[in-house]
């Protein structure tokens, strides 16, 4: 074993950043990240991953030289496979234990660096960065408060209601990652659930600095069910009780309708009535059979082995002499 690189590996923080098209602003968080890294009394390395960018974003991000940081890296996947399988490829690649995520937006303080290391040495696994406030729509705000709180009743309990939006975590939790790659999951989630000892910081975030946010209605609902269906049987769960719910509710309706035909007998019985229900229960079965589905694909999805993300090429961007 040799000592002084784990000594080394140990004592500095890879900085994962998952990108789709951000040619617009890239260069401008490069800028960012090389003039903040002098404040910093630890090495940093930053691994770039390309989740499948089809602007200039490569070829810009090719063309910009570091000053001060020394160990950059770009991991180039073969398509687009979503930010969280992005993020776990940067994870893979990384050279130091202790490891985190920014966005190339620069909505992340970038000043949670040092706040969230110097956590990690006083001796937490994992350091949760919440938004205490951020600027965006009410729509989405709304959005990220319901799934928040969803989150932590229904799936993981330490989860944030603020939202959590960065993790900074150290080696335990990264050769966790490393051994445990789920497909249709949330890493967050992921490392939340594994019950490590923590931290939370809450701190303001900024509005995008360029581009536009590649976080769609589609990758929301598609995070909202996987996060449910990975870390929670409270769908299943539902299931049963829509069932029980059905069954008591078409016993109560059998009871009145042969009560009212024996008190009232010129009633005549409701056919309306009967359509109406046979709607109700045909709709909520198709609803329970879909839920049941989303947890068999995930089942089927798994047992096919196929990888959550395909690395094409890694490509040095910095020194490689630098340790």
């Amino acid at each position: 074993m040799n000592t002084i690189n784990d000594e080394a590996i140990s004592k500095g923080l890879s900085i994962i950043v998952p990108f789709l098209n951000e040619e617009e602003g890239i260069t401008q968080f490069c800028e960012a990240i090389d003039e903040h890294s002098v404040k910093l009394s630890f090495p940093i390395e930053i691994v770039f991953v390309n989740d499948g960018s089809t602007d200039n974003s490569l070829e810009v991000l090719r063309s910009y030289e570091f000053k001060n940081i020394k160990r950059v890296k770009l991991v180039d996947l073969s398509k687009n496979f979503g930010s969280h399988a992005a993020i776990r490829a940067g994870v893979a690649n990384a050279y130091y234990g202790n490891c985190t995520w920014m966005g190339s937006d620069l909505q992340e303080p970038i000043e949670f660096l040092a706040m969230s290391y110097e956590k990690l040495l006083n001796g937490y696994d994992a350091v949760y960065v919440e938004k205490k406030s951020v600027k965006v729509s009410s729509v989405n705000r709304g959005f990220s408060k319901m799934y928040s709180r969803m989150m932590q009743k229904y799936a993981v309990k330490s989860y944030s209601s603020g939202g959590i939006s960065v993790i900074v975590f150290n080696q335990k939790i990264k050769e966790l990652l490393n051994h445990n790659i789920e497909s249709n999951s949330s890493i967050m989630l992921q490392i939340m659930d594994a019950g490590y000892r923590y931290t939370t910081l809450s701190l303001d975030f900024h509005e995008r600095s360029a581009g536009v946010s590649k976080w769609t209605l589609s990758k929301k609902i598609k995070l909202f069910i996987d996060s449910f269906v990975a870390f929670s049987f409270m769908p299943i769960r539902l299931v049963s009780l829509i069932g029980i719910f059905m069954f008591l509710a078409g016993i109560g309706v059998g009871i009145f309708t042969v009560v009212n035909k024996i008190i009232n007998p010129s009633v005549p019985i409701g056919y309306s009535t009967l359509a109406s229900i046979m709607a109700m229960g045909f709709g909520i079965t198709n609803i329970s059979l879909g839920i049941i589905a989303e947890y068999l694909w995930r089942a089927y999805d798994a047992a096919r082995k196929r990888p959550v993300f395909i690395v094409s090429e890694v490509i040095d961007l910095g020194d490689r002499e630098v340790s």
